[in-house]
């Protein structure tokens, strides 16, 4: 699909990154992308960017953890550091060969590996918030996506194309209009101080006044379609069951419930890889709190995938995110890890400051 592979392209560095003269550009993917790295490279340079690629490989992450003695997973780069400090847009591109090449690795190893890398999010988050670093997370359709998605590659490719609106004739105005949709949220939800969500074992409050909520309106995820802030560190009461499986790097943990005390886990159990799961929240202290809690609201999206930038955009759900939040958002919660945990509300009660806000999976009309 040239064409079509041209308008995403064109979508993500017009409208996402909005690419000028000489911006030093750093795009990384799989060679799985080829077809979309190279319109985005191309795109680039018409608009006076300079673009550099990083190509991923499943088997060779898998090497180094395999093989790196301790000191190595411990180790940061100086070159990627300069890097994240020196880019002034990154675009990575989602694109697997292989959904889970980690899964036999020792978690105590990428735990390790995790810690080590703390200190390029925290430069990624702090130039983000200023407005120093523009960057979007976007995906490809590779055969393993679509096989873990459970859908024919060209189901697949459909389903995504569909995802990020390059279907549409004008795909920039259709992500406009999204973010108009969405905007009117944001401004309802910035005016509460409390949100409860109720389901079948849930009951889970979070203090949120005060805080800032932002519209992913597909600048920095393509696909957006979600609302997000940061709870107070300190404000998440109650217990939560997740719909869905939480995938972290390749690993799935099915059935999680969390208990919360004060914003902090203080229970957690999952019907399978409770273990793994366990020791993530070790990782650091700020893995116990929640980072971020968000809508989904991009209809166009209607299954799960077992893909995070898509699963957590599900039209009617909702997510909450062990570890950092955004700094934008006036949340403070620093850890080396961001984990996405997806709950379907789609027969779920949303209450704001003690009124109805949201119905089976949708805001009620009073809101929009």
């Amino acid at each position: 699909m040239p064409n079509l592979w041209n308008k995403f392209a064109n979508l993500i560095v017009e409208y996402c990154t909005k690419v000028e003269k000489f911006d030093e550009v750093l795009i990384s993917a799989s060679y799985e992308a080829y077809p979309l790295i190279y319109e985005i490279y191309k795109e680039i340079v018409k608009h006076g960017g300079f673009p550099r690629v990083i190509i991923n490989d499943d088997v060779l992450t898998e090497v180094f953890y395999r093989y790196a003695p301790l000191e190595l997973l411990e180790y940061l780069s100086p070159v990627d550091k300069y890097i994240m400090e020196k880019i002034n847009v990154r675009i990575s591109i989602i694109s697997p060969t292989h959904t889970k090449p980690l899964i036999s690795i020792d978690p105590e190893k990428r735990k390790l590996r995790e810690r080590s890398l703390r200190e390029l999010r925290e430069i990624f988050m702090k130039r983000e918030s200023a407005g120093d670093l523009r960057w979007v997370t976007t995906i490809f359709p590779t055969k393993s996506l679509a096989q873990e998605a459970g859908m024919s590659p060209l189901e697949y490719e459909e389903f995504i194309i569909k995802a990020v609106k390059v279907h549409e004739n004008d795909p920039i105005k259709a992500w406009i209009d999204q973010a108009r949709r969405q905007q009117k949220i944001v401004e309802f939800l910035s005016k509460l101080d409390e949100l409860r969500i109720v389901d079948e074992d849930t009951d889970l409050i979070l203090k949120i006044g005060g805080r800032i909520w932002i519209n992913d309106d597909g600048k920095n995820n393509m696909p957006g379609g979600e609302v997000f802030t940061a709870p107070h560190e300190d404000g998440v009461e109650g217990y939560i069951t997740f719909s869905f499986p939480a995938i972290y790097g390749g690993v799935e943990v099915e059935g999680i419930r969390l208990l919360f005390r004060k914003g902090q886990v203080i229970e957690a159990k999952a019907l399978r890889g409770e273990e793994f799961l366990k020791k993530i929240l070790e990782v650091d202290e700020g893995a116990k709190h929640v980072g971020e809690f968000a809508f989904g609201l991009n209809y166009d999206i209607n299954r799960f995938t077992k893909q995070i930038l898509l699963d957590e955009k599900i039209g009617g759900t909702i997510h909450l995110a062990l570890g950092a939040a955004y700094p934008r958002t006036g949340g403070v919660n620093v850890s080396a890890i961001h984990w996405d945990l997806i709950k379907d509300l789609r027969r779920g009660r949303v209450y704001g400051d003690k009124d109805l806000i949201y119905v089976d999976g949708k805001f009620i009309a009073e809101v929009l």
